[in-house]
């Protein structure tokens, strides 16, 4: 077996189990959500007791602060000067009026703005509970899919091992999308179950070595991993030479691009217009000006395009952001560099100003 066609079946027959990657995933995310949803449940609980708090102080205060100022307004200190005197106390009623109308407002006003930060935070961690909670709910939703669609899949591999799997390859290709494989491991692995003998059986064989030695499924399908590795490099006496075809998806590989996210008219597009320096130096130029390299998707001329350097230099000197170019793309493929320069001037010469113009009206 080929090392791809065992990545293949070490994905499905781990997708068989408890050990599914995919449940696992499910598991973790409901653990953090339930998490989210405990800390946020006790915020929520001291930001109201905390708002609460601030509300009953700010009328105490008020109703207070009133009572205080119309006590002190209707004490005249001459009235009580000898008393005052004698005992030398320092009471001084027009100066704590004073200091009462200038400080209580003050107050209240910090307190009415503590008061409205705790209930905009509050706000926040709400919408951040309900969305754990959301959450929560999805995943149970998603689980029991999953759960569904792993019968299924069980179902399909076990009839591909008695030699009874009737089941059209569309049928088994929209089961593996539901388990998020790509297009082409769907065709292999379609392949896989529709001729057992090719591939399966020989898997099948390897898994069962698990009852007899003890190790888990994980420890096993490694080990056949490995092994069909190391069969594979034995087997290769002399690597031939790459063709072109290879170069081309080892370039897009060094530089994070699946060639497999392209069709087949889009690699012969570029395998026609191949150039390895050109294509890595894009990818490596949009990158450092901080502009997503998901950028090249759907549009496979900008990787071979020897202008785009210059062409997005253009743009970002002219004060578009990384952003505008990332959503506007076209404006890259539609012009060369020099007709672009020609549209630039041309607004310019229309009295406007270019950074001000959107992409998408160049």
């Amino acid at each position: 077996m080929a090392v791809r066609t065992e990545n293949l079946l070490d994905k499905l027959y781990n997708l068989r189990g408890e050990d599914s990657s995919i449940l696992k995933e499910m598991d973790e995310q409901k653990n953090a959500a339930e998490e989210t949803k405990e800390k946020t449940t006790e915020q929520k609980g001291i930001l109201q007791k905390e708002i609460a708090d601030l509300k009953e102080q700010k009328e105490e205060l008020v109703e207070q602060g009133e009572k205080f100022k119309n006590l002190l307004s209707g004490i005249n200190r001459d009235d009580y000067s000898t008393v005052l005197t004698k005992l030398n106390l320092d009471f001084n009623p027009e100066g704590l009026l004073e200091k009462l109308n200038h400080n209580l407002p003050k107050t209240i006003e910090a307190m009415e703005k503590n008061t409205k930060e705790s209930e905009e935070e509050l706000v926040k961690v709400e919408d951040e509970m309900n969305k754990a909670i959301t959450t929560i709910e999805e995943l149970g939703i998603r689980k029991d899919t999953a759960l569904a669609n792993q019968e299924k899949l069980n179902e399909y591999i076990n009839l591909a091992l008695s030699g009874t799997i009737n089941i059209t390859r569309d049928s088994i290709t929209s089961l593996l999308a539901e388990f998020h494989f790509n297009e082409e491991e769907q065709r292999e692995a379609a392949k896989i179950l529709m001729f057992p003998e090719d591939a399966l059986f020989a898997y099948n064989e390897k898994v069962k070595m698990k009852d007899k030695t003890g190790k888990s499924i994980s420890e096993v399908l490694q080990e056949a991993k490995n092994m069909s590795e190391e069969e594979t490099i034995e087997e290769v006496v002399e690597e031939p030479p790459k063709d072109k075809t290879t170069i081309l998806i080892d370039t897009l590989k060094s530089v994070g691009i699946d060639y497999l996210d392209y069709t087949s008219d889009e690699v012969n597009e570029l395998l026609d217009n191949f150039d390895q320096d050109t294509i890595v130096d894009n990818v490596k130029y949009v990158e450092e000006e901080k502009i997503d390299k998901d950028v090249f998707m759907n549009h496979i001329a900008m990787l071979y395009d020897k202008e785009l350097k210059d062409k997005v230099k253009m743009l970002l000197n002219l004060g578009k952001e990384a952003e505008d170019i990332y959503l506007n793309p076209s404006v890259l493929i539609k012009y060369n560099k020099e007709e672009l320069k020609n549209v630039i001037d041309s607004i310019m010469d229309s009295g406007m100003d270019p950074k001000d113009i959107p992409l998408m009206a160049y």
